[in-house]
């Protein structure tokens, strides 16, 4: 009977316990760890974005190392990492296919043509469904995705220069 009475006690310890530590400022939120890496790409198909011709799949992930950017136009870190992305389409480095999350069709097709285009190809996933089963937890995360469309790695929040020459470039070059 007494150990009843601690359950609610104990509960709390665990669940203080799990608070603290996600709020632990020496944790990375850009490193929780994926459960899809090293594993195919899930299945899907999106349409292109709005002014776009090309949509987006899993097909179209096989064959080559790329990047996958998940991003919307209601998303300021997206605006901040934005030029990164110009940068390595100018620069030709990997082709970047964007996925864009629950964004109004009229307000991704501005966001790009104000912005620049750096995707290859672009899917709508309206319904953020597809970004739920890559097991996104909000914009923008970045996905690396090697030659047979297995995802390498995953990266959440904005891509900045030193992510961008420190991890993502070694990598891309690894894999090529």
């Amino acid at each position: 009977m007494r150990s009843v009475a601690l359950l609610p006690a104990f509960v709390f310890l665990v669940v203080a316990g799990f608070f603290f530590w996600g709020l632990d400022p020496a944790r990375d939120p850009s490193e929780i760890p994926s459960v899809l890496i090293g594993k195919p790409v899930p299945e899907f198909e999106l349409p292109a974005v709005q002014g776009r011709t090309l949509g987006l799949s899993s097909a179209d992930l096989k064959g080559e190392v790329s990047l996958v950017n998940v991003f919307a136009s209601w998303c300021t870190a997206c605006r901040y990492e934005h030029p990164l992305f110009m940068r390595l389409k100018a620069e030709g480095v990997v082709p970047i296919h964007g996925l864009n999350y629950r964004d109004a069709p009229d307000d991704a097709a501005k966001w790009l043509d104000t912005l620049g285009d750096p995707y290859t190809r672009t899917g709508a996933d309206r319904n953020g469904r597809v970004s739920i089963e890559w097991g996104v937890y909000g914009v923008p995360e970045t996905f690396v995705i090697d030659r047979e469309g297995r995802i390498v790695y995953k990266h959440i929040g904005p891509i900045t220069p030193q992510v961008l020459d420190e991890t993502l470039l070694p990598l891309i070059a690894k894999l090529q």
